[in-house]
């Protein structure tokens, strides 16, 4: 046993390639096995009932529709209530004094309580999105319930209920076979009596909710005319890439002058050192003050979040370049712009692109905050809208998302980073084979083209 120990937990010593990618698999299966034992398991943890078929109570302004949650002490008293309703109608009936104040407002609770079987024949396949709220789709779906035709199997209906799906269509079955509103009866019919299962909370729904809603969203365009995921999507990145850019371009040059000079280090990073501990969210206002409501101060609010951290990261990757490289050009008489780029920017590349990578993700934390600012745009948007109205599994898509574009993006530049720089010895079999190839290329064209012409030049040289 000390043995096998031993063999995975060697101090400052790497693991072999089949155990690292087995920790590695591991690392992201734990969390969702945790999640999906959490949402499964039912004596585990699941605090809320998930309403499958609701109904409206009279007197209560709260109204719940299949999909909410409702606590498990609060769900038997909302069951409850509307079994006393239907009690209530039953011995109406049998003492021959049902009765409404109005036709038309009878007419209106009966389709109401029509209604209530729209998710039972949505969740089936039955009808679609849009066919949910066809009052005739509805009247055949309690006809082929009360006569047999269709089977309800998920959610399954009780025997309760059932019997008062047969109860209701022998009273509608009695008035019109077909949907006609001005023929539906003016006599109350029943209540379905409220239906769920057991649940996680709202904020965390179980992973089969989140997948189907996440499919929905991405499949579907809005009905509503509002951006589709993919355009949300294209918006989130151009803001992250436009604001990240533009902090390069200003801050890299910047910190290798702070880190070769120290004349540029004492003039600029004291107040850089002290503005990067202000929070860039705040200056949100000031931002849509100067450059309007739109994408422009979102991509100035990512800049400001990685400027001036990236300012002082590459000036420590600067100054950490070996000095004697920087004396022995100074002694073969390089200029200072001569050491800049001959020797300065090449020696520290690797280093520099990997801080930009890692940087690259501090830009993805401020995505967030910069697209509320002015007019809510992107997946930002999204969320904030889904999580108003507690649509939780629209919203883990969404975050998921933004993970997995930042980690494959990550993992991208990574590898990369042997192909540009085998030399750092970063890079795997295939990253190296790559940078070789890159440079085999090259390298062929400009000697076949140099044996060309000198081929050329001994034809016109020879008598």
């Amino acid at each position: 046993m000390r043995s096998i120990l031993s063999g995975w937990f060697k101090v400052r010593e790497d693991l072999p390639p089949g155990r690292r990618t087995l920790l590695t698999v591991l690392s992201f299966l734990i969390p969702i096995g945790l999640w999906c034992f959490v949402s499964y398991t039912p004596w585990i943890w699941h605090p809320e009932i998930k309403l499958q078929i609701s109904a409206e109570r009279e007197g209560v302004t709260t109204v719940y529709v299949a999909g909410d949650r409702l606590s498990r002490e609060f769900f038997p008293e909302f069951v409850a209530a509307v079994r006393a309703e239907n009690d209530t109608i039953r011995a109406a009936r049998d003492s021959g004094s049902v009765a409404d104040t109005s036709a038309r407002s009878a007419r209106r609770r009966n389709l109401k309580i029509l209604r209530q079987l729209a998710p039972v024949g949505l969740a089936h396949g039955w009808m679609t999105r849009d066919s949910s709220t066809d009052d005739a789709a509805i009247y055949r779906l309690w006809r082929d319930l009360a006569t047999g035709a269709r089977v309800a199997t998920r959610p399954a209906l009780t025997a309760e209920n059932l019997e008062i799906v047969r109860d209701n269509w022998a009273i509608l079955e009695r008035h019109s076979p077909t949907f006609a509103y001005g023929q539906l009866p003016t006599e109350p019919l029943l209540k379905l009596v409220p239906q769920g299962v057991p649940a996680n909370p709202v904020y965390l729904p179980a992973p089969h909710e989140v997948l189907a809603a996440g499919w929905h969203d991405f499949t579907h365009q809005p009905e509503d005319g509002s951006p589709s995921m993919g355009d949300r999507v294209a918006t989130s990145i151009r803001i992250i890439f436009l604001g990240f850019v533009i902090s390069c371009a200003v801050g890299v040059p910047l910190g290798i002058l702070c880190g070769t000079f120290d004349t540029f280090s004492r003039l600029f990073e004291p107040f850089i050192d002290f503005f990067r501990y202000l929070p860039a969210p705040t200056f949100s206002t000031l931002l849509v003050a100067i450059f309007l409501a739109h994408d422009a101060p979102k991509i100035a609010l990512v800049f400001v979040g990685t400027f001036f951290q990236m300012v002082l990261v590459v000036a420590k990757t600067t100054r950490l370049l070996d000095r004697s490289l920087l004396e022995a050009a100074q002694t073969l008489g390089a200029r200072p712009r001569q050491l800049i780029s001959r020797v300065v920017v090449p020696g520290i590349l690797p280093d520099l692109y990997n801080d930009l990578r890692i940087l690259l993700g501090w830009a993805w934390t401020w995505l967030v905050i910069a697209e509320l600012i002015g007019v809510k745009t992107g997946l930002t948007e999204f969320i904030e809208t889904q999580g108003r109205f507690r649509n939780f599994d629209r919203v883990f898509p969404v975050i998921i998302l933004i993970g997995i574009i930042g980690f494959t993006t990550d993992q991208i530049l990574a590898w990369l980073r042997g192909v540009f720089f085998p030399w750092t010895g970063h890079g795997g079999p295939a990253s190296r084979a790559v940078a070789r190839g890159l440079v085999w290329l090259p390298s062929t064209i400009i000697e076949s083209a140099r044996d060309r012409a000198e081929a050329m030049h001994n034809r016109a040289s020879s008598p």
